[in-house]
Order: structure tokens, then C-alpha cells, then sequence
């Protein structure tokens, strides 16, 4: 999905949304996560807005790769920064679907358990190989709280979830996608009324 050069969700607009819905959802649930993990989950919202972020390209069209051949790719990789790419794809993917999209789980051959579990053990992954990459020692006390305390992130994203209906039929994904393709004026005012603010960069030049 290529993007047109006239309509964007200003970065930070769509950040200081998801900025905010994490901070409400971890105080809702008096979740024990760290500020910089905050950060993290509201960023990893933001990425996967783009749902090119989530999915990939495979011989039978954009679908999302199973955790198990994202997994493969960090067995298989011979360089550390892959290595350490796949592992941290692992447990995003992981952390976003059980977070968002636990219900769509229970009708697949695995269930949150499974994601719970792959995902805890790739941040845990990364956060022991902080010797290795000084990208992940800047991030290994955020990996390793998201690997201690994975389930309790899952529920701060669920929370989230459920308070902007990002995980139903026409959820933020679907609707930026709808909107960046078409322009809809429906699209756009119901991501208005998420609070995100869709932007003409052709109406806000001088």
C-alpha cells in the first residue's frame, strides 16, 4: 500500500493519541510498567498503524507470517543485527495479537498461550544479548521487563483496544487504510472521533 503524497496522519498526532491511550490503560489497570516501556507499547502502536509494518509479502500474497517462521528466521540468522531484527519482530507480533486480537485466537490452531509464551521468550532473548548490540543495551531494561511482565502488557493493549475499538471490523487499521486510499469522509470522521486527525498536506501549505 503506497501512501499519497496529499493525505497523511500527521506522526504526531497519531503518537500523542496512542501516547496517551496506553498512559490511561496503565493507570486503569495499575499495570507495574516503566515509563520507557510505555513508550514502547505506544510506539509499537503507531508502527503497526501501518499495517505494511505488520504484514509481509509471501508467495501467496501479504499475509502474517506464523511466530514459529518469524522464529525460524532468528535460528537462522547468521548476522547478530538479524538475528536481533527477527527476535524483536517475534515479540511485537506476538505482543500486539494477543494484546488486540486474543479473540481471534480461540478460533486458530494455537491460542494466546502460545503467543504469550513466544513473545515473552523473544524480549527475554534480547535483553541477554545486550553485550552484543549497543542497540540492545539501550533497550535491554524495556526488553526485559516486556519479557517478565508480558501478560500484564498484553492487558494494557487489550485495554486500549477496547476503549478505541481498534480490535473490531473497523478498527484505526482498517479505517487510516480506507482513508488514505479513498479519502472517505466517513473514515475520516470517525478516526476524528478517536481523536486522530487526518491532514491534507496540500490544504495545510501556504
Amino acid at each position: 500500500m503506497s501512501q499519497s503524497p496529499d493525505q497523511l496522519i500527521t506522526d504526531v498526532s497519531v503518537e500523542e493519541y496512542f501516547s496517551g491511550a496506553v498512559q490511561d490503560a496503565i493507570s486503569s489497570r495499575r499495570a507495574p510498567v516503566s515509563g520507557e516501556t510505555a513508550i514502547y507499547l505506544s510506539n509499537l502502536l503507531t508502527g503497526f498503524l501501518n499495517s505494511e509494518h505488520l504484514y509481509d509479502a509471501t508467495p501467496d500474497g501479504v499475509a502474517l507470517r506464523p511466530l514459529a517462521m518469524l522464529y525460524g528466521d532468528a535460528v537462522q540468522a547468521t548476522r547478530t543485527e538479524d538475528r536481533i531484527r527477527a527476535l524483536q519482530r517475534l515479540g511485537d507480533v506476538a505482543l500486539f495479537i494477543s494484546g488486540l486480537f486474543a479473540d481471534s485466537l480461540s478460533r486458530s490452531l494455537v491460542d494466546v498461550d502460545y503467543y504469550i509464551a513466544m513473545g515473552g521468550n523473544a524480549y527475554s532473548c534480547l535483553a541477554d544479548n545486550d553485550r552484543r548490540s549497543n542497540y540492545v543495551k539501550r533497550l535491554r531494561e524495556v526488553f526485559a521487563e516486556l519479557a517478565v511482565r508480558f501478560t500484564e502488557c498484553v492487558d494494557v493493549l487489550a485495554e486500549v483496544g477496547s476503549r478505541t475499538s481498534l480490535k473490531n471490523d473497523n478498527d484505526i487499521l482498517r479505517l487510516y487504510e480506507i482513508w488514505l486510499g479513498s479519502g472517505s469522509r466517513r473514515a475520516a470522521e470517525q478516526l476524528q472521533a478517536m481523536g486522530i486527525q487526518p491532514i491534507s498536506l496540500r490544504r495545510s501549505r501556504h
